[in-house]
């Protein structure tokens, strides 16, 4: 072997152990990573949303120039198109090693589980979640192959506008604000919300959300743990939105960094991030929502207990208060029913007149106080909602002026409002009280007017209606609090569904009434078999021809009727004599009419040379022999 030949050899083994210490130092260049990124904008059935599309946009290009195998980018999909691509992606994730998918758009929460909304849908049911949407679990299906992470980005926490108007079949069914809290059964498996479970996300001012923006500026840091990049996405959204959006990361990984970009962390000089200043009123604000969020007297003498005096300190004092009101109206009724049945029950076993007189007594008490206890409860509720107004309109004004709610003075304007709100007047009519009340009514079928928080003459007869037939005595003239608790605890219709004539109700809905052939629907609402018409006998035309000489010899002939001097004419003709007596219309003399019926017709005809007329009322004819010219062989006895 030469010197040359030697030298060849020693470079191309030099050259190969260098490249194997590469390797060996970067191993996440052997890694397949695939991405999915889903955009929902363009709704077919609400307004459309405009960030969507944009944000799928940064995070295609986020994915790219990080250097991912697989990017895929699908923009306003339908159900049908959502699955086809989860299905493509499954297969491109079968050897990854990193699966991600990013969607963008309107998602929600139905019992606990959450369901991402494809641009088609249109939700009219609650049940409909389950045709028309796709189960977060379908998607941890499609990232479920790859071997070494597999996470799942939703920027779907946004207020969805399908809840307004989606028909309930369960009254029961919870549609939870955003989405649910969930825990990945799979290893390795991250899920990352745009916002905490509960609660809604923002689309910001600008052509991105806020959370896109800063997912796009740290999740592809090169040799950043997936897990801290999110922790910088926390801080800044927070610090974007002044701590009303907090993004959280839900499911767990192992010990070791696990990056989405191999390479040296470079965090500090490429984005460096300055945590929001120390608030304590901020502080304070949290821990009150998160006592509201249970919602019971335990978390907020709890609240007290850490910070007993301030502005949050007499809200939580207000809410102690509605409680407390609340329990004292449900004991004041339940006595009052109580006390009513002992009444009604005594009477109707015939109790001694003391006994029942002292039942009355003490239900009218009951009764006494029942009012009283509700008329308390709804100005506790009130105060209660006139003061988280107040609170809202509070946080709204510090998150437009940061640095007024950062000041050092801030934190002590608060308190001196504090004492002051138990002391507000409440609000004639509260529009959000009375729209809430209005939206129960339509669910219990007692309003059919829309919702519009006016408390009118409809509402008014709706509130009476619900009285009626659920037995209760609720104040009807105002929207109050307790109206809204006692419509609540109805889980189905209270009102009958009323349908105009020729309909009938079908569940909550009215149909038309179909009845068979030959069937029609009657004034009582229901099918009628048509009855064939009779025949009409109709006379000839020689009844009619004679009728007015019928009607003469009728009148003539009735008891009561003027009487004339008898005119006697003889006439002469082939047959024989005829002798005919009439009465002279101008001789007659009026006589009062008799009360009495003229006898019936014999129904024989009289015929003699001249004419032929009916045989006059009550008499008959008679044979007398003979006939021939001027001779009747006939004649005409009356009785």
């Amino acid at each position: 072997m030469s010197w040359s030949s030697g030298l060849g050899g020693f470079r191309w083994a030099g050259f190969l152990l260098a490249a194997a210490l590469l390797l060996a130092g970067h191993p996440a260049l052997a890694e397949k990573r695939v991405a999915l990124v889903i955009g929902n904008s363009a709704y077919q059935n609400v307004p459309q949303l405009t960030n969507p599309a944009n944000d799928g946009a940064v995070m295609t290009a986020t994915f790219k120039s990080a250097g991912f195998d697989v990017v895929d980018y699908r923009r306003d999909l339908t159900a049908r198109e959502t699955r086809r691509a989860l299905r493509d992606f499954a297969d491109a994730a079968r050897d990854a090693d990193i699966a991600v998918v990013y969607y963008a758009g309107h998602g929600m929460e139905v019992e606990g589980s959450n369901y991402l909304i494809p641009i088609d849908a249109r939700l009219e049911r609650d049940t409909d979640v389950y045709d028309e949407t796709l189960s977060l679990d379908r998607i941890l299906v499609a990232v479920e192959p790859a071997k070494k992470l597999r996470l799942v980005i939703l920027d779907a926490c946004r207020d969805n506008p399908f809840t307004r108007n989606m028909q309930r079949t369960v009254a029961t069914r919870s549609l939870g604000r955003g989405l649910a809290k969930v825990e990945p059964t799979s290893p390795n498996t991250l899920i990352a919300y745009s916002a905490k479970a509960g609660s809604t996300a923002q689309d910001g001012d600008g052509k991105n959300s806020p959370f896109t923006v800063a997912l796009s500026r740290h999740i592809a840091t090169p040799g950043l743990d997936v897990r801290k990049a999110f922790g910088f996405v926390r801080d800044e959204v927070l610090k974007s939105t002044a701590n009303r959006q907090e993004p959280f990361v839900y499911g767990s990984l192992g010990g070791e960094d696990v990056p989405l970009v191999a390479g040296v962390p470079r965090v500090v000089t490429q984005m460096p991030v300055t945590p929001p200043p120390a608030n304590p009123q901020a502080d304070m604000r949290r821990d009150y929502e998160l006592a509201m969020q249970v919602g019971n007297k335990g978390a907020l003498n709890a609240f007290l207990a850490q910070y007993p005096d301030g502005f949050y300190a007499s809200l939580a004092k207000l809410q102690l208060e509605k409680l407390a009101a609340e329990e004292n109206r449900a004991a004041a009724s339940e006595k009052a029913r109580l006390a009513e049945a002992e009444r009604a029950r005594l009477a109707a076993e015939g109790a001694r007149k003391d006994t029942l007189a002292k039942a009355e007594a003490q239900a009218k008490a009951a009764e006494q106080a029942r009012v009283a206890a509700e008329k308390a409860n709804q100005l506790a509720q009130q105060q209660a909602a006139e003061a988280e107004k107040k609170r809202q309109e509070q946080q709204l004004a510090a998150a437009d002026n940061p640095r007024a709610a950062t000041s050092p003075a801030a934190p002590a304007a608060a308190p001196e409002k504090g004492p002051q709100v138990a002391a507000l007047t409440p609000a004639d009519q509260p529009a959000d009280l009375a729209k809430s009340v209005q939206l129960e009514l339509r669910r219990v079928g007692c309003l059919t007017e829309d919702a519009d928080g006016d408390w009118g003459s409809a509402s008014r007869r709706s509130l009476s209606q619900f009285n009626r037939y659920a037995g209760t005595k609720l104040e009807t003239q105002t929207a109050s609090a307790d109206a809204l608790q006692a419509i609540k605890l109805k889980q189905a219709r209270v009102c009958p569904l009323t349908c105009q004539h020729g309909y009938k109700s079908d569940g909550d809905r009215c149909t038309r009434i179909v009845c068979a052939e030959g069937s029609f629907v009657n004034d009582d609402n229901e099918c009628e078999k048509r009855r064939d018409k009779k025949p009409v006998a109709k006379r000839d035309n020689s009844d009619e021809a004679d009728a007015p000489s019928r009607r003469r010899a009728r009148t003539l002939s009735e008891p009561g009727m003027p009487m004339a001097a008898p005119n006697v004419g003889v006439g002469i003709g082939v047959g024989g004599v005829g002798v005919g007596v009439g009465m002279a219309p101008s001789m007659a003399v009026p006589k009062p009419r008799a009360e009495a019926r003229p006898k019936p017709s014999s129904g024989q005809i009289y015929c003699d040379n001249y004419t032929c007329r009916p045989v006059r009322p009550g008499c008959h004819l008679e044979f007398r022999g003979g006939g021939g010219k001027f001779n009747n062989a006939n004649a005409e006895v009356c009785n």
